[in-house]
This record gives C-alpha cells, sequence and structure tokens, in this order.
C-alpha cells in the first residue's frame, strides 16, 4: 500500500531491516519516508512465510516507533494502520491490543 503514496518505489520493512542487518534502525530516516500528500510511510512487513507471527512483527515495529519518538516527533493528526486480516496469529488485531488505535474500521474485498 505504501508503493502508491511513494510513486512505485517499494519501501523496505521494518522487519526486513531487523533481520537482514540483526540490529535494529538507529533512525526514523532509516525506515520511513514521506510520500504523496506529505503522507509519512513505514512498512511493517511479516516473518518469513510459514515462520514465526506477524502480530509480533507488528508489535516489534509499534515498539521501534515509539524507541524513535515518530508520534512526538511527527505530531500525526491521524494514523493509518493497513494490515492484514488473514494472518492466523491475529496480526491485525494487534493495534487493538496494544492500545494503538481508539477505532478500528475494516475493509474487505
Amino acid at each position: 500500500s505504501t508503493m502508491n503514496l511513494l510513486g512505485g518505489e517499494p519501501l523496505r520493512p521494518v522487519m526486513n531491516y531487523m533481520r537482514e542487518e540483526d540490529e535494529e534502525p538507529e533512525k526514523l530516516e532509516d525506515i520511513a519516508r514521506e510520500g504523496f500528500g506529505n503522507v509519512l510511510c513505514i512498512e511493517t512487513g511479516g516473518p518469513t512465510p510459514g515462520l514465526g507471527c506477524a502480530g509480533r512483527g507488528i508489535i516489534a515495529t509499534f515498539q521501534l516507533l515509539e524507541d524513535l519518538k515518530l508520534f512526538e516527533t511527527y505530531k500525526p493528526d491521524v494514523v493509518l494502520y493497513d494490515v492484514l486480516g488473514d494472518v492466523v496469529c491475529g496480526g491485525f488485531a494487534a493495534p487493538i491490543r496494544e492500545d494503538y488505535a481508539e477505532k478500528v474500521l475494516i475493509v474487505t474485498s
């Protein structure tokens, strides 16, 4: 979903960064890019297919955003989380479960 906002350019997912570099990104610029309409884009990514839990990846990304003080730095008016609803471990529920969302809208196709 971020590729549309970034003019077709892929954004390296946070989980890939953490998995490949074996360390967390040090600054927001490592994981975030501003896209169309000044929308700040971050891609969480997920575990290796068949291994791990997408919910854990989402929670790890939320924690990283707090550690990097994203919300204090950018002071967003609205935060959108576009998460898959078909993950068996309940990754879609992570924003609710961890108090990162006040309102949830479910969109299906």
